[in-house]
């Protein structure tokens, strides 16, 4: 297994952000990167790793507020890459202003999220799957070789997305969750966007908010 995980807790309401890479290559990938993003580009640099890619599983202001920091340190600039029914949320800073918070969205995203797309970190094989309900571009990042999804605010341990935000819907959450996770294999280790980790035999046996 040549996919390395680095995990932070980062910003205001304590987001999880991934600095994702392959081992072997040397190259790496920032699963939103939620905030102070010189924290996740010393540690890229202490591992020797190249960060080429910023992933965002959504828009939401938490998720992409190291994105600026990030990208303003790097020669050539990360690719960045985000559902196109999330470039409105982008374009409004992530919804941060609602919160007080203005941040640097940094660069544009350009490459957009399609169902079933196949991302490549050297060796890795890494499946987009499309979960709108939190958002409406809401994004999954699914590791079959490594056993793992990168679910973001779709579900969490004992837990699921709220979906009061502009552009949520509660029957689509569910939805999302059950043909997108719960069709994973139960031993999938879901590494989601606040909170501990969890996996999908143990969310469809007792989370209490998605009928398996």
């Amino acid at each position: 297994m040549t996919l390395e995980i680095v995990s932070f807790q980062l910003g205001p309401v304590q987001t999880n952000a991934y600095l994702i890479a392959d081992s072997a290559s040397g190259d790496a990938a920032v699963i939103d990167p939620a905030w102070d993003g010189q924290i996740i580009l010393a540690e890229a640099r202490k591992r020797g790793w190249r960060i080429a890619h910023l992933w965002y599983t959504h828009a939401h202001f938490d998720h992409i507020g190291g994105a600026g920091a990030i990208a303003d340190a790097l020669n050539p600039l990360p690719l960045v890459a985000l559902h196109p029914a999330d470039h409105d949320l982008w374009k409004a800073a992530g919804g941060g202003p609602m919160f007080g918070f203005n941040i640097d969205p940094g660069p544009e995203p350009t490459i957009d999220f399609t169902q079933g797309q196949l991302l490549r970190l050297g060796s890795n094989l890494i499946e987009v799957r499309c979960t709108p309900g939190h958002t409406p571009g809401h994004v999954v990042f699914y590791c079959p070789a490594q056993g793992l999804c990168f679910c973001g605010d779709l579900i969490f341990a004992g837990s699921v997305g709220r979906t009061d935000l502009p552009g949520g819907d509660w029957e689509t959450l569910v939805r999302s969750i059950q043909t997108q996770i719960y069709s994973l294999p139960d031993e999938t280790r879901l590494l989601s966007g606040h909170g501990p980790e969890t996996s999908v035999g143990e969310e469809k046996m007792s989370n209490p908010f998605v009928n398996g």
